[in-house]
């Protein structure tokens, strides 16, 4: 078994075993992105705004995996909708890539 899948199997045990920790479900969709799969990335993006909204990182990674699939429409929506969650939590950093990755859409 590789490393990465390795690293993919103990994030996914951790995340079944109950821990909440909205980085493990972004590792996890990382790991995923990392494996070539950017359709399973992407959902597993979707499900860490789903389930932690409030998880800034994951609103440019998933609206980047959605641009490299030529998805551009849920692109805009999901960069848009991590904007003012960026705001809320007081990233500036986070708004700035956001709307960087917006413009080049």
């Amino acid at each position: 078994m590789t490393q990465k899948k390795d690293r993919l199997a103990m994030l996914e045990e951790m995340i079944a075993s109950g821990n909440k920790d909205p980085f493990l479900r972004y590792a996890r969709a990382m790991e995923i992105r990392a494996r070539g799969d950017l359709d399973e990335a992407l959902d597993a993006y979707r499900e860490v705004i789903a389930t932690n909204p409030e998880y800034v990182p994951s609103y440019l990674m998933a609206g980047q995996v959605a641009t490299e699939l030529g998805r551009f429409e849920l692109a805009r929506k999901i960069l848009e909708a991590g904007i003012p969650r960026a705001q809320e939590a007081g990233d500036q950093r986070a708004v700035t890539e956001l709307g960087a990755a917006l413009e080049e859409l």
